[in-house]
């Protein structure tokens, strides 16, 4: 069976989207599960950011992995192979949903999902045995839960500015990630 895919997306794809697919199967640890990302203006071929680089050799990522990676820009068809859209902002779901459609019910904010995540283990209605079932059904559930869950923050850009505006990126990616997890163990 195909692992579940998680596709990050951001503008850039370059330190946001780049951060949480490298920190993604540290924290997930599930070898159900395959992280990607791409940028809704990114750019083909560009190293993770030198602030983004910094963050994650202090989660003690190991710099090969770091050096493998290369930013693109997200197409329809990189949108269509996702089982899952995680975007760091508004109007990025918004592209998405422009440009593939259909995946418009798997795409979601960062944020959003985390908050979804808790509101449906809260009311106990994630289902499944594997942990793509479990965020599979958070999904599906998504519809009936969206009254009960708080409205998401957007994960700010930190492009272009100083290295504190990346520790903030980096911390709450984090940090729903771990809500994520949290969730659906």
């Amino acid at each position: 069976m195909e692992p579940m895919h998680i596709l990050f997306v951001c503008t850039g794809n370059i330190s946001r989207s780049a951060m949480a697919e490298i920190l993604a199967p540290h924290i997930f640890k599930d070898p159900g599960l395959k992280f990607s990302s791409a940028g809704t203006h990114g750019l083909h071929g560009y190293a993770i950011s030198r602030e983004a680089e910094q963050l994650l050799r202090r989660n003690h990522i190991d710099q090969r992995t770091i050096d493998v990676f290369r930013s693109r820009r997200l197409p329809p068809v990189i949108a269509s192979k996702a089982d899952l859209i995680l975007c760091f902002e508004q109007h990025q779901r918004a592209h998405i949903v422009v440009e593939s459609p259909l995946k418009a019910r798997w795409t979601f904010t960062l944020n959003d999902f985390a908050n979804l995540c808790e509101t449906a283990k809260e009311r106990r209605l994630i289902e499944g045995e594997s942990t793509e079932e479990r965020l599979l059904s958070v999904a599906d559930g998504a519809p009936g839960l969206r009254l009960a869950v708080p409205e998401p923050s957007d994960i700010a850009d930190p492009q272009g500015k100083d290295m504190q505006a990346y520790i903030t990126a980096h911390n709450e990616t984090v940090r729903a990630l771990k809500r994520i997890v949290a969730a659906v163990a």
